[in-house]
């Protein structure tokens, strides 16, 4: 198993920034790639950034040049910066964690941007 825990989350204007920050702890060996996943009131949870055990890094299209997600391997940390926030990017964010067959969820946090 593997725990997710996400931190960061909080109220915004538009133009803001935040950090979020996902810790994994448990059997994190074999993880395979690790990710941001945002889901907004009546709509489908959506990727929107991914990196790998080597590092490659993958974004939604909405999110590039804004966002870079980033991992610390030391800390067992990965982190999302959001930068240039919309309104449109209000949503409960997801850490997710990838091993062979298996998906893990953190609990999520709540990003809202507005004025």
């Amino acid at each position: 198993q593997v725990q997710l825990v996400e931190s960061g989350g909080g109220l915004v204007q538009p133009g803001g920034s935040l950090r979020l920050s996902c810790v994994a702890s448990g059997s994190i060996f074999s993880i395979k790639n690790m990710g941001w996943y945002r889901q907004a009131p009546g709509k489908q949870r959506e990727l929107v950034a991914q990196i790998t055990s080597a590092g490659v890094t993958t974004y939604a299209d909405s999110v590039k040049g804004r966002f870079t997600i980033s991992a610390n391997n030391a800390k067992n940390t990965v982190y999302l910066q959001m930068n240039s926030l919309k309104p449109e990017d209000t949503a409960v964010y997801y850490c997710n964690a990838y091993k062979t067959l298996a998906f893990y969820w953190g609990q999520g946090t709540q990003v809202t941007v507005s004025s």
